[in-house]
C-alpha cells in the first residue's frame, strides 16, 4: 500500500492544479453571463463554508482552543477575503490566461516576506529569483496596459491578481504556526466560516439583487465548479499531496495551472496569448523556480550542523 502512496500525491497534486487552472476560463465565463466578482466570491466563501463543515463531522475531530479560534479570524480576513476578493474580482476585470500566470508569483513574495517577517536568509539566488519574477510581472502588467481589450488583459485586473498572491503569502507568513497545528478540514472549517461572518454583510444586498430567473444554467454550473473542485476538492488534493511528497516537487506542480489555463482559454476564444505574455511566463517561471530551490533558514542551519560533526569526528588529536 506504502508504494502507492507517492503516485497517489502526484495524481492528487497534479488533478488539484489542473482543476484550479480551470477555474481561470470557467470562473471568466460565469462572471460574463449573469454574476459579477462579488457575487462568485460570495458563492465560493459561503459554499466553502458549507463544504468543510460537513466533511468536519466525519473526520477525527481536534480540539481548538478559543485563542486560536480568534487566530483563524486574521487567518481568514488576509488567507480568504483578502485573496479571494482580488482574485476573483481581478479575474472578472483581466484575462483568464493574465490571472493564471499571476498565480504562480506567490513563492516570490511569500520568500520576500519571509524575510522580513520570519528571518529567513535572502540569498543571491532568491535575490535573482525575485528580481527576474519581477521583471515578468512588469511585463505582463505593461502588456495590459496598453491593450484594447480584456481578451489580452487588464491592468486594473493584473494588480488585483498580483495583491491576491501578496495577501496568500502573508497569511502564510504570519499563520504558519496556527495552520501547521491542525489538519486542513479543521483549518478552513474556521477560515470558511470567519470569512462568511465577515463578508456576507457587506455582499448579501448585491447578491439578492441577482436576477435569478435570468442566469442561465450554464452559469450556476460554472459557479458550481469554482466552489466544489476550484475551492473544496482542490484544496483536499492538495493536503493529500502535500503529506508525501517534498515542498518543492509540490511548488513544481504550480506551473500546471497557467498551461491549463492558458490553452483552454485560447482554444475557447476568451483569451489570446501573445509572445510578450510567453516572454513574461518564462521570467516568471525562471523567478520562482530560482526561489523555490534556493535554501531556507533550517536547511542551512542543517548543513551546518551536519558539517560540524563531522568536523568533530575527523578532528586531528
Amino acid at each position: 500500500m506504502d508504494n502507492k502512496k507517492p503516485l497517489v500525491a502526484h495524481i492528487s497534486m497534479f488533478a488539484a492544479c489542473a482543476f484550479w487552472g480551470l477555474m481561470a476560463p470557467i470562473g471568466k465565463q460565469a462572471m460574463t453571463h449573469g454574476i459579477d466578482g462579488t457575487d462568485l466570491v460570495t458563492f465560493r466563501v459561503i459554499g466553502g463554508m458549507i463544504l468543510f463543515w460537513i466533511t468536519s463531522f466525519f473526520t477525527s475531530k481536534e480540539h481548538v482552543p478559543k485563542r486560536d479560534i480568534l487566530l483563524f479570524i486574521g487567518a481568514a480576513v488576509f488567507g480568504l477575503i483578502c485573496n479571494q476578493c482580488c482574485y476573483t474580482i481581478g479575474l472578472s476585470l483581466t484575462s483568464p490566461v493574465n490571472a493564471s500566470i499571476v498565480t504562480t508569483s506567490m513563492p516570490i513574495f511569500a520568500m520576500i516576506l519571509s524575510f522580513f517577517i520570519l528571518k529567513e536568509p535572502l540569498t543571491a539566488q532568491k535575490a535573482l529569483g525575485v528580481l527576474t519574477g519581477c521583471c515578468g510581472a512588469v511585463i505582463l502588467i505593461m502588456t495590459s496596459a496598453a491593450a484594447l481589450t480584456s481578451k489580452v488583459g487588464d491592468i486594473r485586473g493584473d494588480l488585483l491578481c498580483l495583491s491576491a498572491q501578496f495577501s496568500f503569502a502573508l497569511y502564510l507568513s504570519l499563520f504558519n504556526k496556527l495552520i501547521r497545528r491542525y489538519s486542513v478540514i479543521t483549518v478552513n472549517k474556521w477560515m470558511f466560516l470567519w470569512a462568511s461572518v465577515i463578508l456576507t454583510p457587506f455582499t448579501f444586498g448585491h447578491v439578492a439583487a441577482i436576477g435569478w430567473s435570468e442566469v442561465p444554467a450554464s452559469t450556476w454550473w460554472e459557479a458550481a465548479y469554482v466552489v466544489v473542485f476550484g475551492t473544496y476538492i482542490g484544496y483536499i488534493l492538495t493536503m493529500i499531496g502535500q503529506k508525501t511528497l517534498r515542498p518543492t516537487v509540490v511548488s513544481i506542480y504550480n506551473y500546471v495551472q497557467p498551461i491549463v489555463s492558458v490553452t483552454v482559454s485560447v482554444l475557447t476564444g476568451i483569451g489570446v496569448f501573445r509572445w510578450s505574455q510567453g516572454i513574461a511566463v518564462i521570467l516568471v517561471f525562471t523567478g520562482v523556480w530560482l526561489v523555490t530551490k534556493s535554501k531556507s533558514r533550517s536547511d542551512m542551519l542543517r548543513r551546518q550542523g551536519d558539517a560540524a560533526a563531522s568536523g568533530e569526528g575527523s578532528a586531528p588529536a
